[in-house]
């Protein structure tokens, strides 16, 4: 008989803006050819958009073999990574097709997954396979103002935050697990929960963080 499942969802706060501006050399330093401008941010409320930057995950779960997706897309447009976070599982490929009328050379140096795509032009992609979990920075040897992130979760059950703070982790099998809340500044918390027969649990995460009382790192409804 199969345990029975329910979500985890919550509420991730934060306190301040915590994104560091990018500094970006002039054009002509690193640019030939056609010009293509820098992408420019829209008008978000800046704890919005820190708020849809905190990746959730279950730290202990397991990875399903069987499980088999396309690969994600991290474009390169208008000199800048669109998503420039993803949050994929274990063992997902993701493609980085570029999109602007230049050359791109995407690379990463982490551990968890280091490459380097080589220079390409407009309509060609690269695709990369992340089989180990961790955290990937991702940049472009072309374009210092360029960066991004790849979460790698052990298992399915990561999720962003939308901009209000809100993500739902669903269908997790009962147990005891760690939970993960990341900001690529803020860094990394983590919490203990138990979903259990009961139903839904709830946990909340705060950031810059402060520890809970030790009756609250159990955490369950």
């Amino acid at each position: 008989m199969a345990l029975a499942a329910a979500d985890l969802r919550g509420i991730v706060t934060v306190e301040r803006k915590l994104t560091h501006k990018h500094v970006t050399s002039p054009a002509g330093l690193y640019q030939r050819g056609l010009a293509v401008p820098l992408g420019t941010d829209s008008d978000e409320d800046p704890l919005s958009f820190e708020r849809s930057h905190v990746v959730v995950f279950i730290e202990n779960a397991t990875r399903d073999p069987a499980a088999s997706n396309p690969p994600v897309v991290m474009e390169q447009r208008d000199r800048r990574f669109v998503q420039d976070l993803l949050v994929i599982p274990a063992g997902s490929a993701v493609s980085f097709p570029n999109s602007d009328p230049i050359f791109h050379n995407v690379f990463s140096l982490s551990k968890v997954k280091s490459f380097d795509l080589g220079n390409y032009p407009k309509g060609q992609t690269r695709t990369v396979v992340f089989p180990s979990p961790g955290i990937v920075a991702v940049y472009c040897h072309l374009h210092p103002n360029m960066a991004a992130s790849i979460v790698v979760t052990p298992g399915r059950w990561g999720t962003k935050a939308d901009p209000a703070g809100g993500y739902v982790l669903k269908d997790i099998p009962a147990g005891t697990y760690t939970v993960v809340a990341w900001h690529k500044f803020a860094g990394t918390f983590r919490r203990v929960v138990r979903i259990g027969p009961e139903g839904d649990a709830e946990l909340d995460f705060v950031l810059p963080y402060v520890d809970p009382p030790a009756a609250d790192h159990l955490a369950h409804r």
